[in-house]
């Protein structure tokens, strides 16, 4: 690896190790006592699938972007990047992180389904699990869903068809939408269809 590889890859491990370390307080403090839909991704499966897709001048959002972390090192690895979140507290505590790293990483508070947006399944079914249907956080980064090259999610079970309506309907249609599955696999799709390789650890 270059020099520059060496110390991207340095913020990279400190970034993860202080995310990990944030997850098992929130998880003892929080989740123990009441539920959360918060649940930390396996970062360094994440971290794989953000590393094969840089590109100068791709922008990347995170729906649900909860602590931040995978924001954050989506900035780190040159991406113009952005999370929304529904939680105050976790978006507070994002943007802590990011100024700890050296990140200009951006958090809005709200929901990642757009003004308007209604989601129906094949039998009719409205409900959107933990999905929050509140007010979007897209007014607050200045910036539409089809306006990002890469969006990332980690859905709850049966959340994954919003997420992926949502992005048919309402991203741009060669955006890449990456889903982190509960088995701990990243899966990709483009206009609506599985494109890429499952991704299992990172490069």
């Amino acid at each position: 690896m270059t020099s520059t590889d060496v110390t991207l890859h340095a913020r990279l491990d400190a970034l993860c190790s202080e995310g990990r370390a944030f997850w098992r307080r929130f998880d003892a403090t929080v989740r123990d006592h009441a539920f959360h839909p918060f649940v930390a991704a396996d970062y360094d499966v994440v971290r794989g699938a953000l590393l094969s897709l840089r590109a100068p001048g791709r922008r990347f959002l995170e729906w649900g972007s909860a602590s931040g972390i995978i924001t954050i090192m989506a900035d780190l690895m040159g991406f113009e990047a952005c999370g929304i979140e529904a939680d105050a507290a976790l978006v507070d505590a994002a943007r802590a992180t990011a100024a700890r790293h050296g990140s200009r990483a951006r958090f809005a508070q709200g929901s990642f389904l757009p003004a308007g947006y209604e989601w129906r399944s094949a039998d009719g079914d409205p409900r959107t699990g933990t999905l929050a249907a509140a007010y979007p956080g897209y007014p607050q980064l200045g910036l539409e869903p089809r306006e990002f090259d890469v969006v990332f999610g980690y859905p709850w079970d049966g959340e994954a068809p919003v997420m992926r309506d949502v992005m048919q309907r309402c991203g741009r249609g060669d955006a890449l939408l990456l889903l982190y599955d509960v088995d701990g696999r990243v899966r990709s799709y483009r206009g609506g269809h599985e494109e890429l390789p499952t991704v299992h650890a990172r490069d």
